[in-house]
């Protein structure tokens, strides 16, 4: 930070490349949900293959980003974040030249891996480089300009589905991933976490137990959640994860410390984030398909009927981040919630297949400012909470929990849905749609609860903080 109180160029450049990476791995996930329909008529494939496109994401992504933090302490995190980016780079190109579905899958599980050595790093990258009385403005910028990947990718997405091939969905990465690598290599500093060793052991368990659950979750609604299969994937990687949290309590050099868990900011925003993702992405994953099957618009008016939700994340998300440094974290978190709490009770009570788009509008722009409130505060919480050089491992908890909230939400949204309603009309839909946005209201809602436990504002800044009241 300069006299002035401004950025450095040092902080800009941070800032700014690993903004730049965050918004396109987000918006590669939200395109590829709107184009999945002409992704199906041009490979052929199922139903499930489909679900695979979207789930082989998010598998290899939330069962490694532990690990890509891990990595990145010990092996520097520019290093690793430079060979995320490349790795999701080459993917996605193997994405854009699949012939066949199975071909795709597979390349789209190696964007994941990518991405969980980039995303958790970024956030480091960020923390690591900002004073805590700076930190909550810089997570706010950040989450501004993933925010135009938000705004702009159920718009896009719907382009490419009407007018392009989907194959562009995926060769947008290759020039974005060789200017953010050139970049980064020259502007930013290498840096490293505590300690040089690997915690091999603690890395086995972590991401076969994660792999478990992930399985589980996403297998749940296809395969039957009384299943032997689903059961199984659960209580292994529950078990698994039971052993990790008893080796790290044992390890010389952990990569999750559970005195962590001792902090109250760590262990009160990390579960509150994990509801604020179950419930923006139960939204998003039926939203858009809302549109299009009551509303009977296409992929490209979906997208646009979902922008006044999704650019409150771009316009929002900055003055939050400002203003959770001056008032504390937990009034953002509480009251980010209960807004996504009102909005979507709102759209609980009213869509039918009748209800006209100006009455939802008002409850979107409602729900998505109570979510672009929450983010930066939790996110500014969990690393505020640890030592300037542990910010790696907390970051790659938080967002380990972010994407098993993302999972979790879909899965619980679409088993309640499939429970109410189902695809054969637009009121059947209706009825599971509602049925689903009162699945959202309740995790919120949950979350706010949680949030309530966090710790008040700070009278000053702590540059070093370590207390297990906190």
């Amino acid at each position: 930070m300069n006299a002035g109180g401004g950025m450095t160029s040092e902080q800009a450049w941070v800032l700014g490349l690993a903004s730049l990476a965050s918004f396109m791995m987000s918006l590669d996930s939200l395109i590829v949900t709107t184009a999945l329909n002409t992704i199906r008529q041009d490979l052929a494939a199922s139903l499930e293959a489909l679900e695979w496109t979207v789930n082989a994401y998010s598998l290899t992504f939330a069962v490694l980003l532990l690990t890509g933090a891990a990595l990145g302490d010990r092996f520097g995190r520019r290093r690793v974040f430079v060979t995320g980016l490349a790795l999701f780079t080459v993917a996605s190109v193997a994405c854009a030249s699949s012939p066949d579905i199975g071909t795709l899958i597979t390349s789209r599980a190696f964007q994941g891996v990518g991405a969980a050595l980039v995303l958790p790093l970024s956030l480091t990258l960020i923390s690591a480089m900002f004073p805590p009385r700076q930190r909550g403005k810089a997570m706010g910028l950040y989450l501004g300009v993933t925010g135009l990947a938000t705004f702009g990718g159920p718009f896009l997405g719907g382009v490419v589905a009407e007018e392009l091939t989907w194959q562009w969905i995926f060769w947008l990465n290759l020039p974005i991933g060789v200017i953010a690598i050139l970049f980064t290599v020259r502007h930013v500093d290498e840096t490293a976490g505590p300690g040089s060793r690997l915690d091999l052991g603690g890395v086995a368990l972590v991401t076969l137990g994660a792999f478990g659950i992930v399985w589980g979750l996403v297998r749940g609604n296809a395969a039957g959640w009384s299943s032997a299969e689903v059961l199984g994937a659960l209580v292994l990687g529950a078990a698994l994860v039971i052993a990790f949290v008893l080796w790290e309590r044992r390890a010389e050099a952990p990569m999750l410390p559970m005195r962590f868990f001792r902090l109250r900011a760590f262990a009160t925003a990390n579960p509150a984030n994990f509801c604020v993702f179950a419930s923006l992405y139960g939204t998003l994953f039926f939203l858009a398909q809302y549109f299009q099957t009551v509303h009977s618009e296409g992929p490209l008016d979906a997208g646009l009927r979902l922008m006044p939700w999704t650019a409150t994340l771009m316009v929002c998300a900055p003055i939050a981040g400002r203003l959770a440094d001056k008032i504390g974290e937990r009034t953002f978190v509480v009251g980010g919630l209960l807004l996504q709490t009102a909005g979507m009770g709102w759209i609980t009570v009213v869509a039918d297949t009748d209800t006209g788009y100006p009455e939802l509008l008002p409850a979107l722009i409602i729900s998505g400012a109570g979510l672009t409130m929450a983010m930066p505060a939790a996110q500014k919480a969990v690393v505020g909470a640890v030592r300037p050089q542990e910010i790696g491992q907390a970051s790659g908890a938080f967002m380990t929990l972010r994407i098993f909230g993302g999972v979790f939400g879909v899965a619980v949204t679409v088993a309640v849905f499939a429970g109410a309603g189902g695809y054969d009309s637009a009121g059947e839909f209706s009825e599971g749609f509602t049925a689903a946005m009162g699945a959202v209201t309740a995790l919120a809602f949950v979350g706010a609860l949680i949030a309530l436990g966090m710790p008040g504002r700070r009278l000053t800044p702590v540059t070093a903080p370590a207390q297990a009241t906190r």
